[in-house]
């Protein structure tokens, strides 16, 4: 084609992003401001600023990571296509040769909204026969000398060559069998020729020898570059002499992209995926078996998180220095609760998320119970269950990390710093929406929900996953640790939501869909196995078809729409949870046994007279001495105890625990301990002279002060606690001589809130901020491209004028009623341009109406740098 045959760009085509981004209305224009928040902090005062900041690497990058697996393959295929690339290329390289001419509807169907995503998030601009990569993202994603691209092929013929000499070119123009040409570029353009001409190079390559053909597999998928010695082999010679293997420096050799793209039948990606995989079931139930399985587990939850803040009631563990819970007092405490200590360390987590628990900031720093623990007690235990859920839900901390080490290998401790990971709520929430995709009582296999979040989000280092096996391990940002992470928090979710009975038997019951907002039973899957909008639900923006923007990262609801989706959790949650009990079963071997949840009162009152001694559909409480007189120390008598047990059990009150009751409260202070600096009182003289007498009072350091007063050298706690040892019943007293009654005293920490969610970048914005955002932009927008009057000295620079000429154009304008272009320095010292159109002008000030904020507004003169007249068209 001539010169003059060459296609013209049209008058309405967009020569650069901002102008592209110029063509959009407002609502293309919010879409990319929220599937890219970090191009709205600040503000841009105007579009060529948003395309700046668009543009630039940190955003571009970002922004890639976020693309889904066959986005990020359009995105690579279109930086290794010329550019511009017209749709038709772009189609050949993700399609491949086969693809062509009404090839596979499904990859025709996904690139076009692939291709529509990448447009929307300013990645892609132009016009279907003008397609450009943004050029950071054509840089990071196309090939490098130290690096091939994702793709896995190699630079052109064209870049290959370059300060290659004349001579050496015309020798592989003329082994390749191609006429001489009068210079390089010539002998370029025929040789690229060549390679793009499925014909001629299918017969060139049916004349190279085996070994030849053997080397060319090799580096077909990349890595592209080869080692070749100063006098290569016969077979490596043929593919030098042709330009099959061009030199890149020495001893280095890279296969031409043109010539890898016939190897590969015109394919950019050894593999491509159209579509995300599917949820594949692992198993189905009934739909009231997983409700029940998950509220009998939401109920142990219950249990379990009071236990734990019971165990803590009188000041639980000491802060470490460094903040968080030595591993010693994680073990103590998961040995309290009877769990593993990653179980154990979840619970403390929720917990304080929650904000049922925190420091108590005194000197002696310990954890404790908050204010709101108490307040969360007295709710109805399906709303205390919503607390959980919710916090669960929306926290960063996460509690799978604990053990593990961080960046400057220190131990990770629970309730300690350097737990908060800002996609933690993004994966959770996800997770569980791909739940949702499934049929009621259909749980999922942990396999398919991992590698659908690795299609939806791939690992950093695989930007454009479909890559050989041979990626080089060059390319930037090579480490998969991101999306191991993700691995791991996915996995974590699924147990710890069974934990939690959101799931039952690992299906997602009734409550666990209205805690996430959505129908229940909806099931709705494509024959491939694909949720039939995943996208839409996930990023709030108009897309359709199971290619969509990143899902992965879904917008946090607000406070109060997670508030009314965890009430209505709640209410479907309540009818499954049993009802508390106010009876026990008194049995003849000094056990009690709780057929269910007992009410609050009695469980509390039991649980100071007996030991837990089993848990599960019924708890076991065991009398003991012990616990008897454990009684009988917080101020209950003999009599009180066996009216307890007689209004409390649905079984007479076994003869065996009445003598219990009357036998311990018999010994029960017969034996009187006060501070001298102890001593021990009794009118029995005998009782005293055993005690004397036992070899293991010698601890004690005992000696007698009068026949019924025996004082010890040790204080009045450890005395206590040696003779209760010793299988006495003694009882401390006080200065006065009376019996001192020893309640637990509930150690509660200042009010404190539960801990904020820690995000990484900037937060979603809404709708709201997102409409004034734009408005904004237009109109700083139109205020930097209204044609003005040109000063002579600067041209279309911002005006400078005097303070006299300034004050003379606002005045007139005033009269006159035209608008004008001022520059104007706020207080911050931000530097902005304008329109206004002055209403009045006095004390130093000018009222306008500013088109710029689209309101009237009020500038001190002295703030503006100059001002210039309108052009009069």
């Amino acid at each position: 084609m001539s010169t003059d045959e060459q296609p013209q760009r049209p008058a309405d085509t967009p020569r650069s992003l901002a102008e592209a981004l110029r063509s959009r209305d407002d609502a293309s224009l919010g879409a990319l401001l929220h599937a890219r928040p970090d191009l709205l902090t600040p503000v841009p005062n105007d579009l060529t600023q948003l395309a700046t900041r668009a543009a630039t690497r940190a955003s571009v990058v970002r922004a890639l990571e976020r693309l889904d697996r066959f986005a990020q393959q359009v995105a690579e295929a279109l930086a290794v296509a010329p550019e511009p690339a017209t749709y038709e290329e772009l189609h050949a390289l993700v399609a491949g040769d086969e693809g062509g001419e009404g090839g596979n509807a499904t990859v025709d169907a996904a690139l076009g909204r692939a291709l529509a995503a990448l447009r929307e998030q300013a990645l892609v601009w132009g016009a279907d026969d003008r397609l450009r990569l943004v050029r950071t993202a054509r840089e990071l994603l196309a090939p490098a000398p130290q690096y091939p691209s994702p793709t896995g092929l190699g630079p052109t013929v064209a870049e290959a060559t370059a300060g290659m000499s004349p001579n050496r070119m015309q020798d592989i123009v003329a082994a390749a069998g191609l006429p001489s040409t009068h210079d390089a570029v010539s002998a370029v353009r025929s040789l690229t020729e060549l390679f793009t001409d499925r014909t001629r190079m299918s017969a060139l390559l049916d004349e190279a020898p085996a070994e030849s053909v053997e080397v060319l597999s090799r580096l077909v998928w990349g890595p592209p570059y080869g080692q070749v010695t100063a006098d290569p082999a016969r077979h490596l010679r043929w593919l030098l002499d042709r330009g099959l293997l061009l030199p890149t420096a020495p001893g280095t050799v890279v296969l031409p992209r043109e010539a890898a793209l016939h190897l590969r039948a015109g394919r950019a990606h050894r593999v491509l995926e159209p579509a995300p995989p599917a949820i594949e079931v692992l198993r189905e139930h009934r739909p009231q078996a997983v409700d029940a399985a998950a509220a009998s587990q939401a109920y142990m939850a219950l249990d379990t998180v009071e236990e734990l803040l019971k165990d803590w009631d009188e000041g639980g563990p000491t802060v470490l220095r460094a903040g968080g819970l030595s591993v010693r007092d994680l073990k103590r405490t998961a040995v309290a609760l009877d769990l593993p200590e990653p179980v154990a360390a979840f619970w403390v987590e929720l917990a304080y998320a929650a904000g049922l628990v925190a420091s108590d900031g005194e000197a002696d720093e310990r954890y404790a119970a908050t204010p709101a623990y108490d307040d969360w007690q007295e709710l109805p235990a399906a709303e205390r269950w919503s607390v959980l859920a919710t916090a669960w839900l929306t926290a960063t901390r996460t509690a799978g990390l604990i053990g593990g080490r961080d960046g400057k290998d220190r131990t990770l401790s629970a309730l300690g710093p350097h737990l908060d990971r800002s996609s933690a709520p993004e994966i959770r929430h996800r997770v569980l929406t791909l739940l949702t995709t499934l049929p009621d009582g259909a749980s999922p296999t942990p396999e398919s929900i991992l590698a659908r979040l690795r299609w939806e989000r791939p690992p950093r280092g695989s930007v454009g996953g479909g890559t050989s096996p041979h990626s080089s391990p060059g390319g930037p940002g090579s480490s998969t640790a991101p999306m191991e992470l993700r691995a791991r928090i996915a996995q974590w979710t699924l147990n710890e939501s069974e934990l939690l009975g959101i799931t039952g038997r690992g299906a997602l019951s009734a409550h666990g869909r209205a805690l996430l907002g959505s129908e229940s039973g909806s099931g709705e899957e494509t024959s491939a196995g694909v949720a039939a909008n995943p996208g839409t639900s996930q990023t709030g923006t108009s897309q359709t078809g199971a290619h969509t923007l990143p899902t992965p990262r879904a917008p946090h609801p607000s406070p109060s729409e997670l508030a009314a989706q965890g009430a209505r959790a709640a209410r479907l949650l309540a009818p499954l949870l049993p009802e508390p009990l106010d009876h026990v079963l008194l049995q003849a071997d000094l056990t009690a046994v709780a057929p269910g949840p007992l009410e609050r009162p009695l469980a509390e009152t039991l649980s100071v007279l007996a030991d837990v001694e089993s848990k599960g559909g019924a708890t076991v409480y065991r009398f003991t001495p012990g616990s008897v007189r454990r009684a009988l120390d917080a101020g209950k008598s003999a009599s009180d105890l066996h009216a307890f047990l007689a209004s409390h059990s649905r079984t007479p009150v076994p003869q065996p625990l009445a003598y219990l009751i009357d036998d311990v409260a018999r010994k029960h202070g017969h034996l009187r301990i006060g501070a001298a600096s102890a001593y021990v009182r009794c009118d029995d003289e005998a009782l005293l002279n055993e005690i004397l007498a036992d070899k293991r009072s010698q601890g004690l350091r005992l000696r007698r002060l009068a026949p019924t007063v025996l004082a010890a050298q040790a204080d009045p706690g450890a005395l206590l606690e040696g003779l209760r040892g010793m299988g006495f019943a003694p009882a401390a007293e006080s200065a006065e001589g009376d019996v001192l009654i020893t309640r637990a005293h509930a150690h509660r920490s200042p009010p404190r809130t539960a801990p904020e969610p820690v995000h990484d970048g900037p937060p979603l914005a809404d709708t709201t901020l997102i409409g004034a955002a734009v408005r904004a932009i237009r109109a700083g927008d139109l205020a930097s491209t209204m044609p003005r009057k040109a000063t002579p000295e600067k041209g279309d620079a911002l005006p400078r004028t005097t303070a006299a000429e300034t004050l003379a154009t606002m005045q007139a304008a005033v009269l006159t009623g035209e608008a004008v272009w001022i520059g104007y320095v706020n207080a911050e010292g931000a530097a902005s341009q304008r329109v206004i159109a002055p209403i009045r002008v006095e004390g130093g000030f000018v009222t306008a109406y500013d088109h710029t904020a689209d309101e009237v507004k009020t500038y001190p003169l002295h703030r503006v740098t100059g001002v210039a007249e309108l052009a009069d068209d």
